[in-house]
């Protein structure tokens, strides 16, 4: 049973990549209307092209330039997250997706896992099981998140115009 599982295992991987390609490249493009909408942009397209790059070739993440970059990017990402889960353990006064920076952070988190399970990959592309399991959980929650949120009108009400206004 063991051989068959490896054989759509690579395929399985490569599918999550250009999918949180896209989830990231469609994050980057509702920041259109953010009022810091080009840092945003910049910290999304990064994981986008980096995935598309591990959807393409999954051994790329054995280079210098994409480990670099992907570990330079993780490292801002950690320290951004905890800055704004400090921000908003002191400040928040509701439920965190309704607080700009509790959105903010989940963004954050995405990245950070995301680029952490692409970063571990650079030794077995396809990942072990629980690495490829885990791969596909977060690959989907972000889509899921974001079909819940646009179908809950409710929960958008107190979110700022910007972030009422695209898609």
């Amino acid at each position: 049973m063991a051989p068959a599982a490896g054989r759509w295992a690579p395929g399985l991987w490569r599918a999550c990549n250009w999918l949180m390609a896209a989830f990231f490249a469609l994050a980057a493009l509702v920041q259109v209307n953010d009022p810091d909408a080009q840092l945003w942009m910049v910290v999304y397209m990064i994981p986008a092209a980096l995935s598309l790059l591990v959807g393409l070739n999954p051994l790329v993440t054995g280079n210098f330039i994409w480990k670099s970059v992907s570990t330079i990017h993780i490292l801002v990402c950690i320290v951004w997250a905890v800055s704004l889960a400090c921000h908003l353990w002191l400040h928040s006064q509701q439920n965190i997706l309704h607080e700009e920076e509790g959105r903010e952070l989940f963004g954050l988190v995405i990245i950070t896992v995301w680029m952490s399970l692409c970063h571990s990959s650079s030794k077995n592309p396809a990942g072990g099981r629980i690495q490829l399991a885990t791969a596909v959980v977060v690959t989907l929650l972000p889509f899921i998140s974001w079909i819940y949120i646009y179908i809950n009108k409710e929960m958008r009400s107190s979110w700022p115009t910007h972030c009422k206004t695209v898609i």
